[in-house]
């Protein structure tokens, strides 16, 4: 008898088991694979320094044939003009005084939710390449597993610009290994190999490549490409002044040729992804973290952390299944940093995390409209390093205007359109007081979004108990090589 009853037993679990089979096998048809992402992140590269963008100089095949596939943000700017500022509200979606990454060299906390953990909950393989700068224990120490923020495959580096001897960890390997010649070969190279190894997987995968290029030095890019730009050929922008017009040449021809050495490396990727037919159900994003003056404004190259386009417009191109007519189109409302997580999750059905600021831009990227216009709110909180003497300021850019204010009242307003260099400062002209007026009440209404007081400087260094180095004005990250290192983080807040 008990015979029996374990027999009958064992004939309704098997056709459970195939019920349940059929059922997921509907299941997995009716819901087809979420899109895979593929972020590419690259480091101080101007907006405008492309040949799609207008640069008279530079040369970009891969992109620029990539913007043709891509809808293309035109105006798209970096929150706080700095790398890990700029990171950290990539990753989690939020403005820099919500989170308190405000400053270089600090610990993004693991309480932060953040997008690789957010993708990760859905399905989603996840690996990061590169440059970090979010880890806050020196930049030559490993970012431990646990501090990755839900990145799982990791081949990365708290921050390196040694090109020709970038340092990496991999995985779970405690050991400092380095990329093979000129990192962004051998950095896209490791992730083409991810790319096909996952290929076929049912699960989507989320990439991030972070390539540290064209930061400087600028001198270290490949002779190859250097040759490409003799500096007698070099045009320098109408606005780049007198004092810096020698330097600003010299440092250009180096900047060029890593970005058209890091061009052909995104080439190699976006090659790989259509080879495999993946391109049909991939979300590609190229963009960087801050510009650079470059002599712009009387301003030294390598300067950014201000509020002129040279400093905070960044490049922003992104491709998506489906995107049919739309290839090629242009958006020139702008895209702030806190818009690119909420928007991602948009275009690929994910419920957007309350904690998130930004704005979901997904419906914007399907339906391009370049006569859209929004304000994006862009500040530094507390400059730091070589602009410590330079003001903390609020500023917000629409399609058209910038507009900035410090402590001291309004410091900025350029009509960009009419005055793409922002040569002529309209501020306090009777026939603008309106339009000042109003872009100042715009401002306010941003900043009261997220509950940023705009106080003084000081306040945001108390609130979240930071101290910088009175040798250089930052967060001492030199200290960890000494053995004296400490982390600085928002948690440590009182």
């Amino acid at each position: 008898m008990r015979m029996h009853i374990v027999s009958i037993s064992l004939s309704v679990l098997f056709l459970m088991q195939l019920s349940c089979g059929k059922v997921q096998k509907t299941v997995k048809t009716n819901q087809p694979k979420k899109p895979n992402i593929v972020y590419i992140l690259t480091d101080q590269w101007r907006g405008s320094a492309l040949g799609y963008a207008g640069d008279p100089n530079v040369k970009t095949p891969h992109l620029d044939n990539f913007a043709k596939e891509a809808v293309n943000f035109t105006n798209a700017v970096s929150v706080t003009p700095v790398c890990t500022p700029h990171r950290a509200s990539l990753l989690t979606g939020r403005f820099p005084t919500t989170t308190g990454m405000f400053l270089n060299d600090l610990y993004l906390p693991s309480e932060e939710l953040c997008m690789a953990e957010i993708f990760k909950a859905e399905g989603y393989n996840t690996a990061y390449w590169g440059k970090w700068h979010l880890d806050g224990h020196g930049r030559e120490n490993n970012a431990a597993p646990e501090r990755r923020q839900g990145f799982d495959y990791w081949k990365g580096a708290e921050c390196d610009h040694n090109y020709n001897k970038e340092h990496y960890y991999a995985n779970n390997d405690p050991e400092k290994k380095y990329w093979e010649g000129y990192s962004p070969f051998s950095i896209v190279k490791d992730a083409n190999e991810y790319i096909s190894n996952h290929a076929e997987d049912t699960n989507p995968f989320l990439m991030v490549v972070s390539l540290a290029t064209p930061h400087y030095p600028h001198d270290s890019a490949p002779q190859k490409y250097k040759d490409m730009y003799p500096l007698e050929s070099i045009k320098l922008a109408p606005n780049v002044s007198e004092k810096w017009k020698e330097k600003a040449l010299n440092e250009l021809q180096g900047y060029y040729a890593h970005c058209t050495a890091t061009d052909e490396a995104i080439g190699m990727v976006l090659d790989k992804l259509k080879e495999l037919n993946l391109d049909k159900n991939t979300i590609v994003v190229f963009s960087a973290d801050h510009g650079e003056m470059m002599g712009g404004q009387g301003v030294k190259p390598f300067t950014k952390q201000l509020a002129w386009d040279e400093s905070i417009r960044v490049p922003f191109l992104i491709r998506y299944p489906g995107i049919g007519k739309n290839k090629g189109a242009t958006v020139n409302a702008p895209i702030n940093t806190p818009d690119i997580l909420p928007s991602l999750l948009g275009l690929s059905k994910i419920s957007i995390p309350n904690t998130i600021e930004g704005e979901d831009l997904s419906e914007l990227i399907k339906n391009p409209d370049p006569n859209a216009d929004r304000a994006a709110l862009v500040m530094n909180v507390h400059p730091f390093a070589n602009n410590f003497n330079d003001d903390a300021y609020r500023a917000i850019r629409t399609k058209q205007y910038t507009y900035a204010r410090t402590q001291k009242g309004a410091s900025m307003l350029f009509d960009n359109v009419k005055d793409p260099y922002q040569i002529n400062n309209l501020l306090n002209k009777p026939e603008y007081n309106e339009l000042q007026n109003q872009l100042d009440a715009q401002l306010n209404d941003e900043l009261k979004k997220i509950n940023d007081p705009f106080k003084p400087q000081e306040y945001y260094m108390e609130k979240w108990n930071y101290a910088l180095s009175e040798k250089n004005r930052a967060i001492d990250f030199k200290n960890w090589a000494k053995g004296k290192g400490k982390v600085h983080t928002p948690t440590q807040s009182k």
